[in-house]
């Protein structure tokens, strides 16, 4: 029984960590022709071959929001096939919270779970973090609101992401449904399609372990506190019956 929960916490560590590498990398701003033409002077010489923007203006900029929308649904479909997760069940400390209330999962097993996902994410940002030129890094992958949006309506759009993402879920976990064998690839176009809608108002989180693992690394928990409701907001709406 030991060896079987040491092996479930390893598993859920290294998914949820590459997972997390994978799709955090793709925040990353590396300089291009695009971004020199927006940001013009904004660059500053560090060899004879290679030329980085200025830290101050790759903090001020953004991702390209399609990018790391694909980074991220791409990113989970592969991951969980991989794993045989359930499409990214155990990836997410918002789901296995979910599943716990759907009686889906044991109290013991969900901390577990909860505890591997968070010691992924903090592993996959600090590897991150440690092998990003610093001229690059940007804000890491932070979590944080938009300008002009409020707590309440990030909060709103978050819960609203987390919890279609969790409704896939729930749906693809059913053997009688079309979804069942597509698992996968229904829980990355869920992932996909949060991040496009909700990457405008706070970067998207959908998932309180990637909102952690920058926030930990960076020492930065400012707008961490709307992860860490939608995480507990997933939990009280999966009032779905247990199949």
């Amino acid at each position: 029984m030991r060896s079987c929960s040491s092996t479930y916490k390893r598993g859920r560590r290294a998914g949820t960590g590459i997972f997390l590498f994978a799709s955090l990398a793709s925040t990353l701003l590396w300089q291009t022709d695009e971004f020199r033409g927006a940001n013009p002077g904004a660059s500053w010489t560090v060899s004879a071959t290679h030329t980085l923007a200025s830290p101050a203006v790759v903090i001020g900029a953004s991702p390209d929001p399609v990018r790391v929308s694909l980074a991220f649904g791409i990113s989970v479909a592969l991951v969980s096939l991989c794993l045989r997760s359930g499409g990214g069940v155990h990836l997410n400390p918002a789901v296995t919270l979910a599943l716990l209330a759907g009686l889906r999962v044991s109290p013991l097993r969900a901390v577990l779970y909860v505890l591997s996902q968070l010691g992924g994410a903090l592993m996959a940002s600090a590897v991150l973090l440690g092998v990003t030129p610093e001229a690059i890094r940007g804000k890491t992958g932070i979590n944080e609101l938009s300008p002009g949006v409020c707590e309440y309506q990030a909060l709103c759009v978050e819960m609203f992401v987390t919890f279609q993402f969790v409704l896939c879920v729930f749906a693809t976990l059913d053997p009688k449904s079309a979804l069942h064998k597509l698992a996968p690839l229904a829980i990355g176009l869920a992932v996909t399609l949060g991040h496009l809608v909700a990457i405008g108002f706070t970067g998207c989180s959908m998932n309180p372990a990637r909102s952690f693992g920058p926030a930990a690394v960076t020492v930065n928990f400012r707008s961490h506190w709307v992860g860490r409701q939608e995480g507990v907001a997933a939990g009280d709406e999966s009032v779905l019956p247990p199949g």
